[in-house]
């Protein structure tokens, strides 16, 4: 279809790390992308110049008006409470924004007849895995709430499907990182809690050090393996799976990952050898429920949408992150 045929991408929470970067991939690819965020983590430099619109899942009037404002003809959904910990101690706080944010995001697309929805999903819905990579055909005993959040969802996702005709892609990723090439978006979470912009701070002189989890995970180093996908390779991923739905193909559940595991200690090696920056580790004990191995099965995503990430090499990802968080930390003065 040409660029004037191509449909209003609604982009829910596109204001934050993954979503800001998918605004970006819609752009490029001549979609209108409309950007709901409430900027409770997102940022409004982020949506660039998008058009943007300041509201909360929880207010059904504020959806109903939005979608009679924009003809939206499809809606990718990137808004949640994503930190593990704190689900532990706030469930609520996930069930609410994750569970019945999404719920009331649906609602509002049945009710103007929109069909079509890309789902933010987390590798997390498996738990502790009994085999890697991990398929998607691997049982999902997610062991925190943020996890069973978004499985409660993608089970929502399949009723709806069965009773409405909802057509939707849940897309489970494992560790996004990196920052768009150009640098015009890139991680800048409150607070930070990821392993490679936590290692960039450090670098950039922001932090004294990086705190490492556990060495006696059953690993070649003792440190947790990870699989680290850029956050650019998401959002083509996302686009895949949008033109495949819009396309009237069937959609499904797909892992995105690059199928490599990195250790702690590898991606602090490479960081210091990418920065020039000593990066000193202090090591504590390990976090209740980080599994020792997360690596994605991603072959299906490959085959069926036709994913090829453009930057497979952690050095790549992080060439990428530490350009951003330079930026970054001159912007912070």
């Amino acid at each position: 279809m040409s660029d004037s045929e191509k449909p209003v991408i609604l982009v829910v929470g596109g204001a934050g790390y993954i979503g800001s970067h998918m605004v970006l991939a819609l752009r490029q690819a001549g979609y209108p992308a409309v950007i709901l965020d409430n900027l409770s983590t997102g940022h409004r430099d982020l949506a660039g110049d998008a058009e943007l619109v300041v509201g909360d899942l929880g207010a059904p009037a504020d959806l109903d008006a939005l979608f009679q404002r924009f003809s939206i003809g499809a809606v990718m959904h990137f808004a949640a409470s994503s930190l593990v910990g704190e689900s532990v101690e706030q469930p609520f706080k996930y069930y609410g924004n994750n569970v019945a944010g999404t719920l009331a995001l649906l609602e509002a697309m049945q009710r103007h007849g929109v069909a079509h929805f890309i789902f933010s999903s987390t590798a997390a819905v498996y738990g502790e895995p009994e085999e890697t990579p991990i398929p998607e055909s691997h049982p999902c005993r997610p062991t925190n709430p943020y996890g069973t959040s978004k499985y409660t969802v993608e089970r929502m996702l399949a009723d709806a499907a069965h009773a409405y005709g909802l057509k939707y892609t849940a897309l489970r990723y494992f560790n996004a990182a990196g920052a768009d090439p150009e640098g015009r978006a890139g991680e800048r979470h409150q607070p930070e809690t990821h392993l490679i912009p936590l290692v960039m701070q450090v670098a950039t002189g922001e932090r004294d050090h990086i705190k490492v989890f556990g060495t006696d995970y059953p690993t070649p180093d003792g440190t947790c393996l990870r699989d680290y996908v850029h956050v650019a390779d998401l959002a083509d991923a996302h686009l895949l799976a949008l033109e495949a739905l819009v396309a009237g193909r069937t959609g499904g559940v797909y892992n995105l990952g690059n199928s490599t595991g990195y250790s702690v200690n590898e991606v602090i090696e490479r960081a210091r050898t990418l920065t020039g920056h000593p990066i000193p580790v202090q090591y504590a004990s390990r976090r209740p429920g980080d599994p020792a191995v997360l690596v994605a099965d991603s072959t299906a995503a490959r085959r069926d949408l036709g994913w090829r990430p453009r930057f497979e090499s952690l050095e790549a990802i992080m060439e990428t992150a530490w350009h951003w968080h330079r930026a970054e930390a001159e912007r912070r003065g």
